[in-house]
């Protein structure tokens, strides 16, 4: 390798693996935090700002994430309609039970780049299941 020249991940270089992680006990924005830097690609060393080089990432017991202090009753996920009137608000625990996912999914989210093809691409290797079992057995998990 010439060391004058700078490296860059082209897409048939990249070797995507599949992690597995368990969320059971874990604190929900550490743990969104450590699956950002694997869907980026930050844990490789070929990391590359402008390129996929990021992981799949497949997340069980997502109903088993923990939220600290008072956040499962007084945390608020609002969505607007557009309409007069149309605020929506849940809270946390609410969420969970209706929909166990969304809150890693929301987390992770928001921690990606914003507003971009490469983001939607890299949020779409994430695969998140709220209990035990997958249907990602055939790949290789690391």
């Amino acid at each position: 390798m010439n060391m004058n020249r700078a490296f860059y991940l082209h897409n048939e270089n990249r070797k995507p693996r599949w992690v597995l992680v368990d969320a059971e006990g874990k604190s929900l924005g550490r743990l969104a935090s450590e699956i950002t830097k694997m869907l980026r690609g930050k844990t490789v060393p070929w990391y590359t700002p402008h390129a996929d080089a990021g992981d799949y990432v497949v997340v069980i017991n997502a109903e088993k994430v923990v939220l600290t202090g008072k956040k499962m009753t007084n945390k608020v996920y609002q969505r607007y309609s557009g309409w007069i009137g149309g605020l929506k608000e849940i809270s946390a625990r609410d969420m969970m039970k209706k929909k166990p996912t969304f809150l890693i999914e929301h987390a992770v989210l928001g921690m990606m780049p914003k507003h971009s093809a490469l983001a939607r691409s890299m949020f779409s290797k994430l695969k998140v299941y709220a209990g035990p079992n997958h249907p990602h057995k055939a790949q290789k998990i690391s």
